[in-house]
């Protein structure tokens, strides 16, 4: 997806996008509010299990288990549910407003709101499974090339009007259109001919990869085989929106919620850009009747104030600024759960000398990771130096640091003898003025590449520029620094998994055309450039490749090879840690730092 900077209302990356919270433990409440990308899936007997490996459930169920802290919001038999006048849930939205409440826009697809206003073909729920959600079942073709959805009779938008096949159809195709100007149309980017609609060689895909067969079958066909498909298709642009509320409003659709358009559990009662959001449940839900009445998410400023309104009761949940972690995980309400998702630090190939593969090792093994991270967002994280984050099926437990250093506490020895080879071999007598660009609105992130930047100066001896800037500019400049110098040269990011498959680390980062291959990887003029390109030739391959064993190998070999060559200079992985109304009961976050759809309909206050 992009630099997901998880932080709730918006996933900076917002990994990007592709991010999505605390960030004192990097909670990314795209689950709640954003970047989120979606939930998991259960299966039911009519669906096939995911092509990615078996164990992912367990996988995933382990992480829960082994590391999740809740205390005091799992559901209870002994527990009273209070009156429904009673079932508000409050929350804030840090720094602002929503990208955008269109599914086909937004860079926080994953998690609420927008799969609890909207409904796709499948969903993904806590446990790694994939459930069918406006469809009940569905077949592939022997080549793994064709799917078949049928979907549920009688399915209806929330303003009442009928939804069937044809609705999936436009909004799916909606998704490509040049007009529509989406910057996350890689999520449906397996669809075949996709390159053709998105660069208006063709004007539909309906009919072509698209196919309805009748209003209750509709037919998707991919242009390679591929173990993620589905997943994909969880994000927000796999979601159903209504094509009157469009082509009466046109692109200010979504400030017309209340007058329908949306088919989840929740519908939008008001909506002010400024103010905030309300849903109520939609009574033409075909699924289950929510217990919450209300969710009022309250366009709010920065995580300190918001931590000390949910203090003073006016919310129900909040994320901790990383000085109170201790103070926070001592009370009724605290969650912690690992997280799918890392922060690194990028370097644009394109920019000298960072396309020098000895300097870029030398800025990695420079930092000590373990303490600076432990001093400044606190034991909650791990420092690491993984592309592929633990938790995701391919975790290779040998990877080795650039230049074949083990641990996270960096080599200032190799990082200065590498640096000077690097200054050498680029005829460099001073290391040149460069800046380090970093998300505002986020003071742990800010006070870490503070100190990042102060043991480049005392380990290496240069200095390097730090920008502030908000989270929609740095989505803004990421974006347009795809083939160019600028206008980032190095900046700090942050993911969390769309989907746990290596996939979405690897080639949607590092492989030609990857959607998020903001730092040119492969696509540049450096001396590594064609080693480079032999690593994207592996990542394709090992997209499609339909054996699971081989095809993990084929992503731990090519994340070596990237992390040699410092693709990224990863800081740590992170947890969802946040305080929630003790009275909240049922409310959770999976390691993908979302809410399966299905779990709403056990999240209620009790008295």
């Amino acid at each position: 997806m992009h630099e997901k900077e998880m932080h709730w209302k918006k996933d900076e990356r917002i990994l990007v996008l592709q991010s999505k919270c605390t960030e004192m433990q990097e909670c990314r409440m795209y689950s709640l509010y954003y970047f989120a990308r979606k939930e998991l899936f259960v299966h039911s007997t009519s669906i096939r299990k995911l092509l990615t490996l078996p164990f992912i459930l367990s996988l995933l169920v382990t992480l829960l288990v082994a590391c999740g802290t809740n205390n005091g919001n799992s559901p209870s038999t002994n527990v009273v549910q209070a009156s429904p006048d009673k079932q508000v849930f409050r929350v804030p939205l840090e720094g602002g407003d929503f990208d955008s409440l269109d599914p086909a826009l937004t860079f926080g697809g994953l998690g609420d709101p927008f799969n609890i206003m909207y409904s796709g073909l499948v969903t993904l729920q806590d446990d790694g499974s994939i459930a069918p959600q406006l469809a009940t079942s569905y077949q592939t073709s022997p080549d793994g090339l064709t799917y078949t959805f049928m979907l549920r009779p009688g399915l209806k938008f929330s303003d009442g009007a009928k939804l069937d096949a044809n609705d999936v159809a436009y909004s799916l195709n909606r998704v490509l259109l040049p007009a529509t100007k989406s910057a996350v149309t890689g999520y449906l980017n397996l669809l075949k001919d996709f390159d053709k609609i998105t660069s208006g060689k063709i004007p539909t895909l309906i009919g072509d990869s698209i196919i309805v067969k009748d209003a209750q079958t509709l037919q998707l066909v991919i242009s390679k085989p591929a173990a993620y498909f589905l997943e994909s298709l969880t994000y927000s642009t796999g979601d159903v929106v209504e094509q009157k509320l469009i082509d009466q409003y046109g692109a200010k659709w979504t400030d017309h919620l209340a007058e329908g358009g949306t088919s989840g559990p929740f519908k939008a009662q008001s909506y002010g850009h400024t103010t905030a959001l309300v849903l109520v449940p939609d009574s033409n839900y075909f699924g289950f009747k929510p217990k919450i009445q209300k969710i009022v998410y309250t366009i709010a400023t920065d995580r300190d104030s918001n931590y000390k309104a949910f203090q003073a009761g006016q919310y129900d949940i909040a994320p901790v600024p990383p000085a109170l972690d201790s103070i926070a995980e001592s009370k009724p309400g605290w969650q912690l759960v690992p997280a799918l998702s890392s922060r690194f630090i990028e370097m644009n190939w394109l920019v000298k000398p960072l396309d020098n593969v000895h300097i870029r090792q030398a800025l990695d093994l420079a930092i000590n990771k373990d303490l600076i991270i432990g001093r400044i967002i606190g034991k909650t994280v791990t420092p690491s130096n993984h592309l592929v984050p633990k938790g995701i099926p391919g975790y290779n437990e040998a990877l080795t640091g650039p230049a074949g250093v083990t641990g996270t506490a960096g080599d200032t020895t190799k990082a200065k003898a590498l640096l000077q080879q690097g200054m050498q071999e680029e005829g460099l007598t001073q290391f040149p003025q460069l800046s380090l660009v970093y998300n505002s609105a986020y003071k742990a992130g800010a006070d870490t590449i503070t100190a990042i930047v102060d043991e480049w100066k005392a380990v290496l001896g240069i200095t390097i520029k730090t920008v502030g800037e908000a989270p929609d500019q740095m989505l803004q400049d990421e974006a347009n620094t795809i083939g160019k110098t600028g206008p980032l040269q190095m900046w700090y990011g942050v993911w969390g998994a769309d989907y746990p498959d290596a996939q979405d680390w690897l080639s949607n980062f590092f492989a030609k055309g990857g959607q998020d291959n903001f730092a040119n990887y492969g696509q540049n003029n450096s001396a590594a450039a064609s080693e480079q390109q032999a690593v994207q030739a592996e990542l394709a391959q090992a997209d499609v490749d339909q054996n699971a064993t081989e095809r993990l190998k084929l992503y731990q070999d090519a994340e070596q090879k990237i992390v040699n060559d410092v693709g990224w200079i990863v800081t740590y992985q992170s947890a969802f840690g946040y305080s929630t109304n003790p009275k909240l009961h049922g409310w959770h976050l999976n390691p993908l730092g979302s809410i399966a759809t299905s779990d709403w309909a056990n999240i209620y206050f009790a008295q």
